[in-house]
C-alpha cells in the first residue's frame, strides 16, 4: 500500500473519530465526560462546557475533512501538526485538575501523537523533489 493511501486512511480515521467524540460530548455530555479523564462533573452551568468541546471538536475535524476532501494535502498536513496541540492540551487538562493519568496518556497524548506522525507523513508526502540538475551538452571541440 502507498504512503499516500496510509496517510489518507489514518487522516479519515482521525476526522470520523474527532467528529464522532465532539458529536457525544454535544448529544450527551453527561455519558461521554467521563471518558475525558477529569475526576469530577463540572459544578454549577459548568456542565456547558462539555458542549463547547463537543463544538471544538466537530469544528477541527470538519476543518480537516475539508482538507481531505479538496486535496489540499499539504495543508492538511499542517493542520493535523497545529491540531494536535488540542489534544496535548486535554492531555495537560487532564493532568493539571487530577484526572485520570492512564486516559491522559492513553487517549489525549496518543491520539495528539499519532496526530503529529500523521501530520509529518503528509508533510513528507507532498515535499517538492528538486529536479536533477541537467547534464550539460557535449560542446565540440
Amino acid at each position: 500500500m502507498s504512503l499516500k493511501k496510509i496517510n489518507t486512511l489514518l487522516a479519515a480515521a482521525f476526522i470520523l473519530f474527532i467528529l464522532w467524540f465532539g458529536a457525544m460530548f454535544i448529544l450527551s455530555p453527561d455519558t461521554t465526560a467521563p471518558g475525558f479523564g477529569l475526576p469530577s462533573w463540572p459544578s454549577g452551568d459548568g456542565g456547558g462546557f462539555l458542549i463547547i468541546k463537543g463544538i471544538r471538536d466537530v469544528v477541527l475535524a470538519l476543518v480537516l475533512g475539508v482538507l481531505l476532501v479538496t486535496g489540499h494535502r499539504r495543508a492538511l498536513g499542517w493542520a493535523l501538526l497545529v491540531e494536535a496541540l488540542a489534544a496535548y492540551g486535554d492531555m495537560t487538562t487532564v493532568l493539571a485538575h487530577h484526572g485520570s493519568v492512564a486516559t491522559a496518556l492513553g487517549v489525549h497524548c496518543l491520539t495528539a501523537t499519532l496526530m503529529v506522525v500523521n501530520g509529518l507523513l503528509i508533510m513528507r508526502e507532498t515535499r517538492k523533489v528538486a529536479p536533477a540538475p541537467a547534464t550539460p551538452a557535449p560542446q565540440p571541440v
